[in-house]
């Protein structure tokens, strides 16, 4: 049993401590928070422990150590976590330069230690469906795709919106990742990278309580329109934005030599995977018999699978075994490199080369998923 603490008590720390007891051999044990108050609130929610950053990071009962602090945060906690002679899992981005990146990998090596790191919806049903079908070669070699994430924003609903307006975040760094990690698992490295990138207003203000009309800062592109090509030869058009009110493209689309893929939305395990071929005859994939595509959580009246901390249990085996695992450091810097020469490129108005790589995960099948779950 590895014990687990968390750094950083905020939304996203409600549904790691929910849905980490699915899980086996991971006991959460306590919760830190710079406000030792939000720490209180969120140990008695879960009946877990509250401690200081550095009491939690000094416990013996704490082995791995989730970082759910804002991305601007995560190179410097997940550094003292590593520090402590713990290992580290941490949410997305893991860093927000290459240089934190290295660093990161540098003090891991010499100290024997661990590092994960979000997205793991990629290990869902739907994604793991999807990539069968693409190994077994159903839509041919993929030579294009598309994939499209675009809203309003946040500040509608989140009770304090400001860092994803911040350098570090925006669409790109915020929910980009899901879709990049994705397309990796499926298509392998990014090799270089081009775009265009806007901003619709340097203000934003707050709709959601208690902050309503607050104005705050917009200091990051919240429109990026991005070409990625493959080291494969597949090329990818991504667009993130957070400037649009309505849209009628789907999550993502990869158009093989022998047909195309239809999938659903990569913040989730779940949703429908579909094929047509050459022929016109669509198919829908089996997702659901797959541990993770199976919904266990209502999404405003739809059904959806929501098995986060996924990757954080796989990593815990992975340990056990002695073998990598699946949401990896290099996955996790690779990530990175994309999307911030994305921002590069838009920046400059250049194409940039990507300087890092990764293999792709190995993918998780129905038995080894099912042998992570309670």
């Amino acid at each position: 049993m590895q014990g687990i603490g968390i750094i950083g008590c905020g939304n996203i720390s409600a549904a790691y401590l929910r849905l980490a007891p699915l899980f086996k051999g991971l006991e959460v044990r306590a919760v830190a928070d710079m406000n030792l108050d939000a720490a209180k609130a969120r140990a008695d929610e879960f009946n877990v422990r509250a401690e200081t950053v550095d009491g939690l990071l000094g416990a013996d009962d704490i082995d791995i150590v989730v970082n759910l602090t804002i991305p601007d945060a995560h190179f410097a906690v997940t550094k003292s976590i590593l520090e402590a002679g713990k290992h580290a899992y941490t949410e997305k981005p893991i860093v927000l330069t290459l240089a934190e990146g290295e660093e990161l990998r540098a003090l891991a090596d010499a100290k024997g230690l661990r590092i994960g790191s979000a997205p793991d919806t990629f290990l869902g049903g739907a994604h793991q469906a999807a990539r069968t079908a693409i190994d077994a070669g159903q839509i041919g070699k993929v030579i294009a795709g598309t994939a499209h994430v675009m809203s309003h924003g946040m500040e509608h609903w989140h009770p304090n919106p400001d860092f994803f307006f911040l350098p570090g975040a925006g669409p790109m760094l915020d929910i980009g990742p899901y879709y990049i990690t994705n397309l990796i698992q499926l298509l392998g490295p990014v090799k270089l990278v081009s775009a265009l990138t806007s901003m619709a207003s340097d203000t934003r203000t707050i709709l959601s309580e208690p902050r309503k009309g607050e104005v705050i800062p917009v200091k990051t592109p919240t429109n990026i329109h991005a070409l990625l090509d493959f080291a494969s030869g597949a090329t990818i058009t991504l667009s993130t934005s957070w400037d649009v009110w309505a849209h009628r493209h789907g999550h993502m689309e990869l158009y093989g030599t022998d047909g195309t893929m239809f999938m659903p939305d990569p913040n989730w395990f779940s949703g429908s995977v579909e094929v047509t071929g050459a022929d016109g005859a669509t198919t829908t994939l089996d997702t659901a018999s797959h541990p993770l595509g199976v919904p266990n959580q209502d999404h405003g009246g739809t059904p959806m699978a929501n098995y986060r901390t996924a990757g954080l249990a796989e990593m815990a085996v992975a340990m056990n075994e002695g073998r990598p695992h699946r949401c990896a450091l290099e996955l996790a810097i690779h990530a990175v490199d994309v999307m911030t020469s994305i921002l590069t490129a838009g920046e400059k108005g250049e194409v940039v080369t990507l300087t890092t790589t990764c293999d792709r995960p190995a993918p998780l099948p129905a038995d080894a998923a099912q042998a992570l779950l309670v």
